[in-house]
């Protein structure tokens, strides 16, 4: 009997070492790669899971590429860029070929134009230049009330028709795009698709901010990714919430890095293309969860123009899409609302 125990025991012992190796060589079978650079006048860094066997040679070439060709289309800062030809086209009526990257990307435009009652415009750019948050460079003055109303004649998505035959067609001529709250999103996941067609399935991109996770982390466990705590005084680094992703997008959009104050006022770079004025609806964050980083990128936009209760009203009727709202009270307090599945996320 004791002779038995003392077999067990040990076949035991063995099962047990043999369980920690596998996870041992489970582990040490993979490293993480990591690849940075610059695009879309901002910064990306990606980490790729990828086993010691399967080689990643190559890839950084290829996102770098792929990035370039999104550049192409939707810069507004390369005068040959489609969107830089489109802008500068006055013809009405007239029907503009456009590349798949940028149809997909404008029919999205579309989609959160409709849904969110306009809050979120692709044209507003001549407001955002105005109040001096634009490419046009800043100008600390508050514009009067007659050239808010003459920007507000070139804004509009209404003037923009896309047509299912891959063409744009203006309805007037003043009006131009910038994607600017969208296209780091595409970008993200144009460069995830990439990394997926090149046979690698947990990995982590993240574009100015704007993140989509794949998988899992080297060690076997979800991705996290942090929300910059909402403060102009906060470092770049100071996380508010972490929140565990995988295979998801996390987009957030804030109030607290751009702005100026006068007279003491306080105006956002959030410009209301409904009204013509920066928004004073309190929200100072609002991150968005999605299946893709496209949509998760300009609806956290379009939620801080909208609002916190229109935000989440829109939201909980979004399939597969969550939200954080972060409202700033007078008192300076921050408060928290959260979408209906935002709490089991979280967790």
């Amino acid at each position: 009997m004791g002779c038995y125990r003392m077999i067990k025991k040990k076949f035991l012992s063995i099962l047990f070492a043999a369980g920690i190796l596998l996870l041992a060589v489970g582990y040490y079978d993979k490293r993480e790669v990591v690849i940075e650079g610059k695009t879309m006048g901002t910064t990306y860094h990606i980490k790729v899971i990828a086993k010691w066997l399967k080689s990643t040679k190559g890839l950084p070439e290829k996102i770098e590429a792929r990035l370039k060709e999104v550049n192409r289309s939707m810069s507004v800062f390369q005068k040959d860029s489609e969107i830089s030809r489109f802008n500068r086209m006055t013809a009405v009526g007239e029907r503009f070929p456009i590349s798949e990257d940028f149809y997909q990307v404008m029919a999205q435009a579309q989609q959160l134009y409709q849904w969110t009652d306009h809050a979120w415009d692709g044209t507003v750019m001549p407001l955002v230049n105005l109040w001096g948050f634009g490419y046009e460079g800043p100008k600390n003055v508050r514009p009067d009330a007659d050239a808010i109303r003459v920007a507000e004649m070139k804004v509009g998505f209404n003037h923009i028709k896309v047509n299912e035959d891959r063409t744009l067609v203006k309805r007037n001529a003043d009006v131009t795009v910038d994607l600017a709250s969208i296209a780091k999103g595409f970008g993200v996941d144009t460069v995830a698709r990439l990394i997926r067609e090149n046979g690698f399935s947990n990995f982590l991109v993240e574009i100015g901010g704007e993140v989509f996770a794949s998988g899992l982390r080297k060690d076997g466990y979800p991705w996290r990714v942090g929300i910059n705590r909402p403060d102009k005084n906060a470092g770049a680094n100071e996380v508010y919430r972490a929140l565990p992703l995988e295979d998801r997008a996390l987009a957030t959009s804030g109030d607290y890095r751009n702005f100026f104050e006068i007279d003491g006022g306080y105006y956002s770079h959030v410009i209301d293309p409904r009204t013509g004025y920066p928004v004073t609806n309190g929200v100072v964050s609002a991150s968005i969860l999605a299946d893709n980083c496209t949509l998760a990128d300009g609806l956290a936009t379009a939620l801080m123009v909208m609002g916190h209760e229109k935000g989440l009203s829109l939201v909980n009727r979004l399939p597969k899409v969550e939200c954080l709202i972060v409202v700033r009270k007078p008192d300076g307090t921050l408060t928290d609302y959260f979408s209906d599945g935002f709490k089991m996320i979280e967790k």
